[in-house]
């Protein structure tokens, strides 16, 4: 009897002290590596990937934005503010409706068919947006100017970027807008797109918010 419960004693015992160990090794040791690995290492992509304009944080590199006018009486989806360069739609999953405000409770495609009525709705409506808001006086956009991802969202939703043939697309209307000449907005479009990773991986891109930021500060200086 005695040597029994000696030995489920020692059996706790021994339990309790791997518990503990392992606890403490990878409840505390290897996160405290890991995250000091990353910050010595990978400071901005473990913070996030943030983007910083005048001192604070506006935005992740990885994650679009909006730019929106704020909502009129009866509106349930703002009208786009045409001053700045819009993204992709973002037609995500939130509540099975079109995505509008990027909202990070839940994001992803449409999961709508090709042969979709509602999708080729949507891209045919999203076309007709496109053509009118960036045709302005001395230029006019046709539809077959406007890119697969002016009307169209990424697999996520939030897609942070648009190709080099879209942010060009919007360049007369944002110079329009602020009153500025098209070559400068051009050299601002050029200088803002980056080519393919490594030279083959993916397709060259221009981050919206990076070339907003540059945008604003061209402004200013006007």
């Amino acid at each position: 009897m005695n040597n029994s419960v000696t030995n489920t004693a020692r059996l706790l015992g021994a339990g309790l002290r791997a518990l503990l160990v392992l606890t403490l090794v990878t409840g505390v040791l290897y996160p405290l590596a890991v995250t000091g690995i990353a910050q010595g290492l990978f400071r901005d992509k473990a913070n996030g990937s943030e983007i910083k304009a005048d001192g604070k944080v506006v935005g992740s590199s990885l994650i679009g934005q909006s730019y929106t006018l704020p909502l009129k009486k009866g509106q349930e989806t703002p009208d786009p503010d045409l001053k700045w360069f819009q993204g992709r739609p973002a037609n995500g999953l939130g509540s099975n409706s079109i995505n509008t405000q990027y909202k990070l409770i839940l994001s992803g495609a449409t999961n709508l068919a090709a042969d979709s009525k509602d999708l080729v709705k949507q891209i045919e409506d999203a076309k007709a947006a496109v053509v009118k808001d960036n045709s302005v006086p001395g230029y006019t956009v046709r539809p077959s100017q406007v890119p697969a991802d002016a009307v169209t969202s990424s697999g996520s939703g939030l897609d942070p970027a648009v190709s080099p043939e879209y942010a060009e697309l919007q360049v007369h209307r944002v110079a329009e807008k602020n009153g500025l000449p098209v070559a400068q907005v051009e050299k601002l479009v050029k200088d803002h797109t980056e080519g393919r990773t490594l030279g083959f991986i993916g397709e060259p891109r221009v981050n919206v918010l990076e070339l907003n930021i540059a945008l604003k500060a061209l402004t200013a200086k006007q």
